[in-house]
């Protein structure tokens, strides 16, 4: 059965989606952007800011849920600008210090709220 997942500790959606799907032992994380979900507005700095503040929210959704990053096996990046990979690279591989789960990176022309990072998480159980 599908359950929704919500969290006050990640950004509300800024559209007709979930923060997060849970089914048959998976979840489902929507793209995170760089948004502090106690202020609502984009963390200043750059994009090891920005990376910062997504991967928070990432790590509050997969909370709510029940599971960890040790349950992420999968994760789409996105990104304003290829040439910021090596340092979000950096910034998201804190969180998976081994065994990652598999990923890709595209870069995009743009993304919501002219934010320079937003990432996608998929995690099982």
């Amino acid at each position: 059965m599908k359950k929704v997942i919500n969290t006050s500790n990640a950004p509300n959606a800024i559209g007709p989606y979930s923060q997060a799907i849970e089914m048959n032992g998976m979840l489902f994380i929507s793209g995170q952007i760089p948004v502090n979900p106690n202020t609502g507005k984009i963390v200043e700095g750059g994009i090891a800011d920005q990376t910062e503040q997504v991967m928070k929210n990432i790590e509050a959704i997969l909370a709510e849920a029940g599971y960890t990053f040790n349950d992420v096996i999968k994760s789409t990046c996105l990104l304003n600008d290829m040439d910021n990979f090596a340092t979000m690279n950096e910034v998201y591989g804190r969180c998976y210090p081994q065994d990652p789960p598999a990923r890709a990176a595209f870069g995009v022309v743009k993304l919501p709220l002219g934010v320079m990072v937003e990432i996608e998480t998929i995690a099982a159980k």
